[in-house]
């Protein structure tokens, strides 16, 4: 298989990576995304990595817990989910960076966009943590930033749906799957594929989003490649 991107931005969410435990880490699913991703890098792709920490903590959780302490919660919990990434493919030999949007030097590099170049350049895969760093901002905004600044060929978002409907597809049996969208779909419709922020940064600077089914065989392989599968969304 010949990929179509040279850099790819992959988002993962952290619900997806828990499988149907719904909570925490499920290992065979790890292990299927590091399988994809091995295949990915073997090809030359440079992959970036930005996964979200819903398996552990997501928003207030139902508390009344102030909005600052609860994002800043959240951003730990994508710390959780890089390192444990970054072990699953160190495993197989690939050589892989954490970089963290809040300075903890211990665990973790800090995220500079040039270390993070330079990186790709070596060969290693980089996994991008804490978000941007700001509450209010959810990390698909995180994904759409890190995809522009390191000047990505696609962001490719894993979800637990095979694409964008113009319904939710688990409560409406007829609902409609996109096969592609414009950002301006995106905004004028009010399609809750990805937050509003996230599209309009994807759209000023021409970052194609992919959104596709984690769980379908082999989808971020596929994906790369450029085989028609799950939504498109571009400028036209």
């Amino acid at each position: 298989m010949t990929p179509k991107y040279h850099r790819i931005l992959l988002k993962l969410s952290g619900e997806a990576l828990a499988g149907n435990q719904r909570f925490g880490l499920n290992e065979d699913v790890v292990a299927r995304v590091v399988d994809q991703l091995v295949k990915v890098h073997d090809m030359g792709v440079q992959i970036g990595l930005v996964i979200g920490g819903g398996n552990f903590w997501r928003g207030r959780q139902g508390t009344n817990m102030d909005r600052t302490t609860a994002d800043h919660m959240g951003m730990l919990a994508t710390v959780m989910n890089s390192l444990a990434m970054m072990d699953a493919i160190e495993q197989r030999g690939i050589p892989t960076r954490v970089q963290t949007a809040l300075i903890m030097t211990s665990v973790a590099e800090p995220y500079i966009l040039r270390k993070t170049l330079s990186h790709f350049e070596k060969g290693r895969i980089v996994i991008m943590a804490c978000g941007t760093g700001n509450p209010y901002c959810s990390t698909d905004t995180a994904a759409a930033q890190r995809a522009c600044e390191i000047d990505a060929d696609v962001l490719l978002m894993a979800k637990n749906v095979d694409g964008i409907y113009d319904s939710d597809p688990a409560k409406n049996p007829n609902a409609k799957k996109y096969d592609h969208l414009t950002f301006s779909d995106i905004l004028n419709k009010g399609l809750k594929a990805m937050d509003a922020t996230a599209a309009t940064m994807c759209m000023e600077n021409r970052v194609p989003v992919l959104a596709f089914a984690l769980d379908e065989e082999n989808s971020i392989v596929r994906a790369v490649c450029g085989e028609k599968l799950g939504t498109l969304i571009s400028n036209e």
